[in-house]
């Protein structure tokens, strides 16, 4: 087993939970938390209990300074970075791993541009357009970087491969539905996780792939869809929304089609809009009073921190993947998901529900990647690995995940 040393870059709600998680691991040698709000770094330090500082230092960083990651990598000689920071610093993050010699993991790839004059039909930059092209590059050094692990993308991802691997002969559509019952108590608008990025995959011209066709786009919140999610909750309404799987899947998965949708809700689908006519989804700064200021970022700091309601979050988060084929030449439709409640997470854990569950996929990675289970040089996502022994990971860890079958046929996607 390799004893991993990890840079942490970013220690927001995602960063905590994968300390906390990743704490008393055998195979984790040290994790350095390092954070722009170097404070920030040490509430989450302070959470792990005396004696953490050894094994968790915290140190400030800039993730958008790939020169000072390089030296606080090689300052604590670590062979992971990890980054749990915002999509938009992923570039440096990325590079910053590449020029230390050292592998990479994220839960979000690079982000994408729309298209310039025809958004709505035709794609820009690509999501991982900045990241694939070097794949190369990576496995001539024997490094890895491994891309979108997190829950979805992620495991979302590893369902997919899964089903390819042991339960399908052909598959016809994966379909990634994201949805359930969650919500935060005592609030009239609160996101369930990063408003930045909620505005970023939300507002963006949403993708699909199709076999023959490839890669396009539609309008946001389009081919609105009552999904019947398990465990009791029933049909809720999804819509399209860009999201990175259908980049990922279709480079691991031979699907003649991949899509994902997420149960937003109309009440929050008519604030983004709003904030879209306002201009507030804007990344660009704006001066104000004599200070320049991004009115997205100004929107984050208004809203309530992901990070500090975990109590108040209550209900079900389910995601899944929806998978549409054939087996021994009959019709067949599976969807394999996994549930996380609200108050069971800040029971057990002191964690909220959106960031434990995104959180503990790139520590059942980390492991895989220590242990020597899963081995690669290159640019991969996680449909490039062998999805059984993930799957098997969470059932030794008491995670929940489960395979639905479904009527072939009884509920086509829209």
């Amino acid at each position: 087993m390799t004893r991993l040393k990890v840079l942490l870059v970013g220690t927001g709600t995602v960063g905590e939970a994968i300390a906390k998680i990743s704490q008393g691991k055998p195979w984790l040698e040290r994790m350095v938390l390092a954070d722009y709000n170097l404070g920030r770094a040490r509430e989450v330090q302070a959470m792990l209990g005396d004696g953490a500082a050894e094994t968790f230092p915290a140190e400030f960083v800039d993730a958008g300074d790939m020169a000072t990651v390089v030296a606080l990598a090689r300052k604590h000689d670590v062979n992971l970075v990890m980054n749990a920071a915002d999509p938009r610093f992923v570039p440096t993050l990325f590079d910053a791993a590449f020029e230390a010699g050292i592998d990479y993991m994220d839960m979000a790839v690079s982000l994408s541009e729309p298209h310039p004059t025809d958004p709505y039909h035709q794609h820009g930059v690509l999501l991982g357009d900045y990241q694939f092209p070097k794949h190369e590059q990576w496995k001539a050094a024997g490094r890895l970087a491994l891309l979108g692990l997190g829950m979805d993308p992620g495991l979302s991802d590893i369902f997919a491969k899964y089903a390819a691997q042991h339960l399908f002969d052909e598959i016809d559509a994966i379909h990634v539905r994201d949805g359930g019952d969650l919500y935060i108590e005592g609030y009239e608008f609160a996101p369930v996780f990063s408003i930045w990025t909620t505005i970023e995959e939300c507002l963006n011209p949403p993708i699909i792939f199709e076999r023959g066709k490839g890669i396009y786009t539609t309008e946001p919140f389009s081919a609105p869809e009552q999904f019947v999610f398990p465990e009791g909750i029933g049909p809720v309404e999804c819509v399209n929304v860009e999201h990175e799987e259908v980049v990922l899947v279709p480079r691991g998965v031979d699907a003649g089609m991949v899509t994902f949708k997420y149960a937003l809700g109309s009440e929050f689908i008519e604030v983004l809009k709003t904030l879209h006519k306002l201009g507030l989804d804007s990344t660009h700064p704006v001066k104000v009073k004599g200070v320049e200021v991004s009115p997205r970022d100004l929107v984050a700091a208004v809203v309530p921190d992901p990070a500090h309601v975990g109590e108040r979050m209550k209900g079900r988060a389910i995601v899944g993947t929806w998978v549409i084929g054939r087996k021994d030449g009959r019709p067949r439709e599976v969807y394999l998901y996994q549930k996380t409640v609200g108050e069971e997470t800040w029971r057990d854990y002191r964690l909220q529900a959106v960031g434990w569950q995104t959180g503990f996929n790139p520590v059942v990675g980390m492991e895989l990647l220590a242990d020597g289970t899963w081995s690669s040089a290159g640019v991969l996502g996680p449909e490039s690995f062998d999805a059984k022994p993930y799957l098997d990971a969470l059932d030794r860890w008491g995670i929940h995940w489960a395979a639905e079958e479904r009527e072939p046929g009884a509920n086509r996607p829209t």
